[in-house]
């Protein structure tokens, strides 16, 4: 289904969405992330800070709804952001981990793949990532499909 597809079909229960679609694919893995989403085992993730600088892109708002895409950029699922913070890095709470549902769901793991990605990313920014990086939290809860 595309996003357009899924967003109207969404938009017939939920009018108040508007037209406006912000549809996204997790970095890595992609499907396998996506599908923990639309199987409700994934209800957070997280992102380079200073990377929306560089992108020149506002941080996600709470109240906002999101198409999370496969890696073929068809529509999975919709999700309402239902919370939004900034931390450093290495203060990334065990609840946190937890809820983006990866691995064992423990921090040492969460710290472990995250730290591996955001240095990889941040690097072909041309910036350097340490623990003290500050991170994007969301949280979010599954709307569509039900």
């Amino acid at each position: 289904m595309t996003p357009q597809e899924m967003w109207n079909a969404y938009k017939q229960i939920n009018p108040s969405i508007g037209d406006e679609i912000d549809a996204w694919a997790f970095g890595e893995e992609a499907d396998f992330l996506a599908d923990l989403v639309l199987k409700g085992s994934k209800t957070a993730t997280a992102s380079a800070y200073d990377l929306y600088a560089v992108d020149n892109e506002p941080l996600p708002q709470e109240g906002t709804f999101d198409i999370i895409l496969d890696g073929q950029d068809q529509a999975v699922c919709i999700v309402e952001i239902t919370r939004v913070s900034v931390q450093p890095f290495n203060q990334v709470s065990a609840d946190h981990a937890f809820k983006e549902g990866e691995g064992d769901k423990s921090l040492a793991y969460w710290r472990q793949v995250h730290e591996d990605f955001f240095t990889e990313w941040m690097r072909e920014a041309g910036l350097t990532f340490t623990p003290e990086s500050k991170v994007v939290l969301e949280e979010f809860r599954k709307v569509y499909p039900l």
